[in-house]
């Protein structure tokens, strides 16, 4: 994966698109993904194409780190981009500015990639680049909390239920 491309869950080649601006320190975000992993996927994977981007708010002190780790680790194997999105998400609650890098080496080496590879890659400027890409693309279209889920253009902001969501998917693949 290159850095001009987004994470896709479920079927890249879906018309019907569900986007995430995300934020890996974000609690609502880790509600959105246990949301995703719980009921979204396995109900709509098959038909449609979950994206991810990266929007890490200026006041989490490391959330542009852990977008920069997933990036990097898309990049590797798209699957473990997304584990290392799950695990930072469930885990957000004991992570710190002075526990995060730990918490990126211990990834790394559960998963057979360097622990200095990784941490190098989170200060890579592709990395960052396209994290900031992602965020200035939010801002752009008016993203200013996470995660913000866009079904096509019918945008879900922070909170939302399932039920909503299913039902605006639902509504795009009919169309």
């Amino acid at each position: 994966m290159t850095t001009d491309h987004h994470l896709i869950e479920g079927s890249p080649a879906s018309a019907v698109r569900v986007v995430v601006y995300e934020n890996l320190q974000c609690g609502d975000c880790q509600t959105y993904r246990l949301m995703l992993d719980s009921a979204l996927l396995p109900r709509f994977g098959a038909a449609v194409a979950f994206e991810h981007r990266d929007f890490p708010l200026p006041k989490h002190n490391w959330a542009r780190l852990a977008a920069a780790a997933a990036r990097y680790f898309d990049s590797i194997d798209p699957a473990q981009g997304v584990q290392f999105r799950r695990r930072t998400l469930a885990q957000i609650k004991q992570l710190g500015v002075d526990t995060f890098l730990s918490h990126v080496s211990s990834f790394a080496a559960e998963h057979g990639q360097s622990a200095a590879t990784a941490l190098a890659a989170i200060g890579d400027p592709r990395w960052s680049a396209a994290v900031e890409a992602d965020y200035q693309e939010g801002v752009a279209r008016g993203v200013v909390k996470t995660p913000t889920v866009y079904v096509q253009d019918r945008a879900f902001i922070e909170i939302f239920t399932e039920a909503e969501l299913s039902q605006a998917i639902q509504e795009a693949l009919a169309a």
